[in-house]
Formats: structure tokens, C-alpha cells, sequence
């Protein structure tokens, strides 16, 4: 945990920081569909780029071999904190990293779920500067919902980990996030 948490926790820094600056970033492309306006903005469509190379290569199952030893726990806490700062992405490099450090499934969940607490703590307060510039407040109850979603979310999940296996979690989470990298780097959302 300390080995992989603390270098993911430094760069989640620089991660943010990259992207608070990236939405400043002019629009790249503005176009209308059914009468409304879309725009792709910089930002969204690198995090898109990211979350779809992401979300790939969380279900590749040539990627799914790829292990690392010990020894590369703090490049990979480097690396999975740095994106997880940017893109809030960091479960296919933090699985690559930690599967083969000898947890068990619920130590191994239970740690990715910590140092992803950690790291997006760490990102949130970057991104808190650029709250009030991005009218968090016009926009309270969907941060409620999709903060009790999570929750509920994680209720649910901790339920359904003896009934599912990791893997089917990976799929749907992959094909998830796919569904969303497409809508973000189109500018739907």
C-alpha cells in the first residue's frame, strides 16, 4: 500500500494540475445534431482518448498477462496516480501493478480501493479551485445523486463480491466506460 499509495498520491497532483489546465483550452470543433449544439472540447477528448485506451486494455486479454513484480510497485503507483489525476482512470495500471503482490482477492479490492480514495481525494482538491469557475453550484443536486450513486454503488458492490468474479466486473466496467469515452469525445457530454 505505502510502495504503490504514496507515489500515486504525489503525481494524482500533476495529474490534476494537467487537466485544470486543459479546460481552459479553446473548443476544438462546434457542430449542431437535431437542432442542438455540440462542441469537442480539448480536455474531453483526451480523456476520452485515455478512458477508451484505458477501458481496451482493461479487458485485452493479452494485457490481462502483462504482470509486474514488486519491484515496480512505485513506477506503477507513479503512473496509476498521474493518470488517475488526470483522467480519474486508474484501475487497469493499479491491477497491473498490485495482482501479483501476493493479496487475496478482498485484501487486493480492498487496497485498490484505498489508494483510489487517496488519489482521488488528492485530485478533488485541485480540481476545488476550478469549482466555482465551473458552476458547481448550478449544478448541486446532480453532484448529490451521482455522489449517493457511488455510494449506493459501492454498497451494492461490496454485496455482490462473493456472487461475481473480478473479471465480469472488469467487462462490464470496460464496456461502461467505452459507452462514455464515445459520448465525451463526441461533446455529447
Amino acid at each position: 500500500m505505502l510502495r504503490f499509495g504514496i507515489p500515486a498520491i504525489a503525481t494524482s497532483f500533476a495529474g490534476a494540475w494537467l487537466l485544470v489546465r486543459m479546460t481552459q483550452l479553446p473548443a476544438l470543433v462546434q457542430y449542431q445534431l437535431s437542432g442542438r449544439e455540440f462542441e469537442i472540447m480539448p480536455v474531453n477528448l483526451i480523456i476520452a482518448v485515455l478512458l477508451l485506451v484505458f477501458s481496451i486494455l482493461e479487458i485485452a486479454p493479452s494485457v490481462q498477462k502483462i504482470r509486474f513484480k514488486r519491484d515496480k510497485l512505485i513506477l506503477g503507483g507513479l503512473l496509476s496516480g498521474f493518470f488517475g489525476g488526470l483522467t480519474g482512470i486508474q484501475g487497469a495500471i493499479r491491477s497491473a501493478f498490485l495482482v501479483k503482490s501476493g493479496l487475496t482477492k478482498e485484501a487486493y479490492i480492498a487496497t485498490g480501493v484505498v489508494i483510489a480514495c487517496l488519489v482521488d481525494f488528492t485530485r478533488l482538491s485541485v480540481y476545488a479551485s476550478r469549482f466555482t469557475a465551473s458552476n458547481l453550484n448550478e449544478n448541486l443536486t446532480l453532484l448529490v445523486t451521482a455522489t449517493l450513486a457511488a455510494i449506493s454503488g459501492a454498497y451494492i458492490g461490496s454485496k455482490l463480491l462473493k456472487k461475481i468474479t473480478l473479471r465480469f466486473i472488469q467487462v462490464l466496467v470496460a464496456i461502461m466506460l467505452i459507452i462514455i469515452s464515445i459520448a465525451l469525445g463526441s461533446g455529447i457530454i
